[in-house]
């Protein structure tokens, strides 16, 4: 007879509206133009999300100088940096952008700030993509990059009454309000963002987390190791009061010797991780226990973002 597990599904989980719309615009393209349809960089972070494209006619490179100039390109929800749509445009390449608009949002506040003559701090994490994409926005030396408090302390401002911050949309809540914080204390006059930079998915996933994880022996986040918002939803279970969190990017990845006792178990997923992989891993569970699923539900989520004209079927 299996023994009894409580498994809490987090809810919201998974896929957001920018993920859902990108890979919409991956799909559409090879509808409307054939394959293969060229992406620069993942679409989004999940590798089962980006092997059903490829095996629909996308190609993914790195570089747009991997792309032949008579294929389309998409570029991917991350954003990209102004150097890219400039020489794409420049090679005369038909290019469509599946940005996520939260994340166009804080490319603009940031071209709007530069404007106004403000140095940009952008609160993010190196290398990535979307770090990149919103720092190429502005010239060298524009906008300057803080991961930590500490990195708060030693960053050498042009001059410091003349500063506006934004952040990477997918960063951990907790950890962000320390940084600015700390940005606002030591630089009293510098401007931050109208509305919240931190995207509504990945608030409302932190925030699913939190209720479940005092409730559980385990928490799994099922989402991509590239994924900072699903490493995020890892971190936040951990500091929450769950002692073994740990990301799965499917349920082949879980360690079952490491989960040995367990009366309770939390799972939920990033925002590029698709429900398909979600059942997978509490089918898994349900082979292994006798599951009771209870869905902790702490947001309703009703976003839905337009695809670009382009790819938009008359009516």
């Amino acid at each position: 007879m299996s023994a009894p597990l409580s498994l809490y599904l987090a809810a919201p989980r998974g896929f957001c509206a920018g993920v859902d719309r990108a890979i919409k615009i991956v799909e559409m393209a090879i509808e409307k133009w054939g394959a293969p349809v060229y992406v620069r960089h993942e679409i989004v972070h999940n590798r089962y999300v980006v092997d059903g494209l490829r095996a629909k006619g996308a190609v993914f490179v790195e570089e747009l100088s991997e792309c032949p100039p008579d294929r389309p390109v998409i570029f991917s929800a991350h954003g990209v940096p102004k150097s890219v749509p400039a020489e794409a445009a420049q090679r005369e390449m038909l290019f469509v952008d599946a940005t996520c608009p939260l994340v166009s949002k804080v490319h603009i506040e940031a071209a709007r700030h530069s404007e106004n003559g403000l140095q940009m701090i952008m609160i993010g994490h190196a290398g990535h993509p979307e770090t990149i994409g919103t720092m190429g926005q502005l010239p060298d030396g524009e906008v300057l990059l803080v991961e930590t408090v500490d990195d708060v302390a030693h960053v050498k401002v042009r001059d410091p009454a003349r500063l506006a911050f934004v952040t990477q949309t997918t960063l951990s809540v907790d950890d962000t309000r320390e940084i600015v914080a700390a940005l606002q204390a030591r630089f009293p006059q510098i401007v931050g963002p109208h509305k919240e930079d931190i995207c509504y998915a990945t608030t409302n996933r932190q925030e699913a987390v939190k209720a479940i994880a005092p409730k559980c022996d385990a928490l799994l986040v099922v989402g991509a190791p590239n994924s900072s918002n699903s490493r995020r939803l890892v971190e936040v279970a951990a500091r929450s009061g769950c002692d073994y969190a740990q990301l799965v990017q499917r349920a082949t990845d879980i360690d079952w010797r490491a989960l040995e006792g367990i009366k309770s178990v939390g799972v939920t997923a990033g925002a590029s991780a698709p429900e398909e992989l979600i059942n997978e891993v509490i089918d898994a569970f349900k082979a292994r226990y006798d599951v009771t699923v209870e869905i902790v539900e702490t947001a309703q989520e009703n976003v839905e973002f337009k695809v670009p004209r382009v790819l938009r079927q008359p009516t």
